[in-house]
C-alpha cells in the first residue's frame, strides 16, 4: 500500500503526464512558444481566481520557479 507521501507523487505524476499532453496538443496550435507560455499561466490564474488574490497567485508561481529552477540547472545525467 502507497504512503500518502507516494500516492501524492503518483497523482503529481499522472498531472505532470497530462500536462505534458497539453503542451504537444498546443505546440500543434501555435508555433510561437510566447503564446503558449502565456496560455499556461493564464490557466494557473484561472485555476486560483475565486479563490486567491492575483497578487497571491503570482506569488504561487513564484515559489515554483524557485523549486523548478535548481532542477533545472543540474548537468544531465551522464555528463
Amino acid at each position: 500500500m502507497a504512503t500518502p507521501s507516494e500516492k501524492n507523487f503518483e497523482d503529481y505524476k499522472r498531472a505532470e503526464k497530462k500536462a505534458m499532453e497539453i503542451l504537444a496538443e498546443m505546440k500543434g496550435v501555435s508555433a510561437k512558444k510566447n503564446d503558449i507560455e502565456l496560455a499556461l499561466l493564464v490557466a494557473i490564474f484561472e485555476l486560483h481566481k475565486r479563490e486567491l488574490a492575483p497578487g497571491h497567485i503570482a506569488k504561487i508561481i513564484e515559489g515554483h520557479l524557485n523549486e523548478l529552477v535548481p532542477f533545472y540547472s543540474r548537468e544531465p545525467e551522464g555528463n
